[in-house]
């Protein structure tokens, strides 16, 4: 006779912390029971003789952060992923929304021949990942228990249009739209969270209006949002011509066109002014979205609290140059015709080689890492636009850059206190090069931002973290400090609350993180062993 002895799950109680509950409510100091994965009671005073109570009095306690802006499902699928997430648990975050920019490692056809293409040169998969998922159902079984936060999937429109015909930079076929339209509703069918348009990454680039209409739909059909990286983010680009309307408004036009008529969620991904000559188009750029809500679009947008971004290495490029070969971009008259548009966009834009940082070309090639364009051309003894294409060759047109000013800390107070803003990183940790500072520091700075009344107030800041993100994608049980409700928790000392920097790469104030009911961060302290089942599949 086989005798099976089932332990209970401990239940804990967090007593006397401030909470923030996720719903923009003022904090009040209380316990929280949970047991197992999921909280039990929140009241003023809970007492349970059963339960291990940890004492978190005079710190705050809310919902685990949302990143509702990442790239991590690429890194979701890594064999060791806890790494990738190290410096995003350190700040809070325990649930990411990934697959954005068009680029998800997720939604092709299971025999495309297109499949190195998938990522849009920023992303790819590779031999240290733990297998190739064509579909969300496969990517969410892979990952449920086997990651160390919570993952929800937006199926990205590049990685699809890729699947059906690579980097063509022609017009799709009537057939192969269909087959890219049953590759995304099938992710919507699967649990997605909505879909993803990268509009300044292959094959997305190349993506016309009535493309780009039939991917909305879908977003109305199933009432998941559509996340947007459009054309242009500058008052001048290379994609429109060169003078007349700002180009950055000009991409919203499209999405204007693009939506028109339609009732559906509209989200502006990492809604940025890049060049100082851009940030006078803030308010026109806010127009058009107050438009578009008054026309029955649920238009919202996501910031990060950053002045410089990542981006890859080809993002000034136009489409025409980056549909040429190696050797025809080498050629004088279309080496010309580049040079002179972007001498014209240094002038418009505010933005100079001098503002373009190099954060990774390749191995071999470190000593081009952490300078400017502008610095690199001078140790050469060539112009900037041949060390930039020298810069490019080097990384296999692959390579990675900061560049900037993307904002001004003025817009990013103001557009923090939107009623339609949400809080994001846009960062993943890098094997080489640069790192870039939102991976550590991003979710602190806009608290820290609340105290110091630049940001918005505490209970909203904390909405926009939690609660308002899995709303906005549908993510049920989360964001929310409620019976039912998942259990995880940042707890957070408000008071110790300072920037993080560079050199010691690491957040500051975060006290405790649990995920799922247990207890990830202490102190400082990571536990990495229990971090390596911790994170669930959020399905829509």
């Amino acid at each position: 006779m086989v005798y099976i002895c089932l332990m209970k799950e401990t239940k804990t109680i967090l007593k006397g912390g401030r909470i923030y509950d996720g719903t923009a409510s003022e904090a009040f100091v209380g316990d929280i029971l949970f047991q197992g994965d999921k909280i039990l009671e929140v009241a003023s005073s809970i007492d349970d003789p059963d339960a291990e109570v940890v004492d978190i009095s005079g710190l705050s306690i809310s919902s685990g952060f949302f990143d509702a802006h990442s790239h991590n499902d690429w890194f979701a699928i890594k064999k060791q992923p806890v790494k990738y997430f190290e410096p995003f648990i350190r700040q809070g975050i325990t649930s990411f929304i990934t697959g954005n920019c068009g680029l998800s490692a997720v939604g092709f056809e299971p025999d495309t021949p297109y499949v190195d293409k998938v990522g849009g040169g920023l992303f790819s998969y590779g031999e240290d990942m733990t297998g190739v998922y064509p579909d969300v159902e496969s990517f969410f079984k892979s990952i449920d228990g086997n990651t160390p936060c919570n993952i929800a999937l937006l199926l990205g429109h590049c990685s699809a249009r890729a699947s059906v015909a690579g980097d063509s930079s022609r017009k799709l076929t009537s057939e192969e739209i269909e087959r890219m339209k049953a590759i995304l509703e099938k992710g919507l069918r699967q649990g997605a969270c909505g879909l993803s348009l990268g509009l300044m990454y292959t094959p997305g680039i190349y993506a016309d209006v009535p493309e780009l209409r039939e991917v909305a739909k879908l977003c109305e059909k199933y009432d998941r949002p559509m996340t947007v990286h459009p054309r242009a983010e500058s008052k001048v680009s290379m994609d429109y011509p060169m003078f007349g309307r700002a180009h950055n408004l000009r991409a919203l036009d499209e999405m204007v066109e693009v939506t028109k008529g339609l009732k559906m969620k509209f989200q502006h991904s990492h809604l940025i002014f890049v060049g100082r000559n851009t940030f006078k188009t803030k308010d026109a750029a806010h127009a058009i979205l107050d438009k578009m809500r008054s026309e029955g679009i649920d238009a919202q947008f996501d910031i990060y609290n950053e002045l410089l971004g990542v981006s890859v290495i080809t993002v000034i490029m136009p489409a025409w140059y980056q549909s040429l070969s190696a050797s025809n971009k080498r050629k004088w008259w279309n080496k010309f015709r580049f040079a002179i548009l972007c001498k014209a966009s240094i002038i418009l834009l505010g933005l100079g080689w001098e503002g373009i940082q190099i954060a990774y070309v390749g191995e071999g090639n470190e000593r081009w890492e952490g300078k400017t364009v502008a610095e690199c051309a001078r140790e050469m003894g060539k112009s900037c636009i041949d060390a930039y294409l020298d810069l490019c060759e080097m990384s296999g047109f692959k390579g990675r850059i900061n560049f900037g000013p993307y904002s001004t800390p003025e817009i990013i107070s103001w557009q923090s206190k939107q009623d339609t803003c949400l809080y994001m990183t846009d960062a993943w940790v890098e094997e080489h090069g640069v790192q870039n500072p939102a991976i550590y520091d991003c979710f602190p700075k806009f608290l820290r931002c609340s105290l110091l009344g630049t940001g918005d107030t505490m209970p909203r800041t904390i909405r926009k973290m939690t609660g308002a993100v899995a709303d906005r994608f549908s993510i049920r049980e989360r964001g929310y400090i409620r019976p039912g409700y998942f259990a995880d928790f940042t707890v957070f000392n408000e008071a110790a609350l300072k920037d993080g920097t560079p050199d010691c790469g690491k957040a500051f104030g975060i006290e405790k993180v649990y995920i799922n009911g247990r207890c990830v961060l202490n102190g400082g302290e990571l536990d990495k062993e229990a971090l390596k089942t911790t994170g669930r599949a959020m399905r829509s």
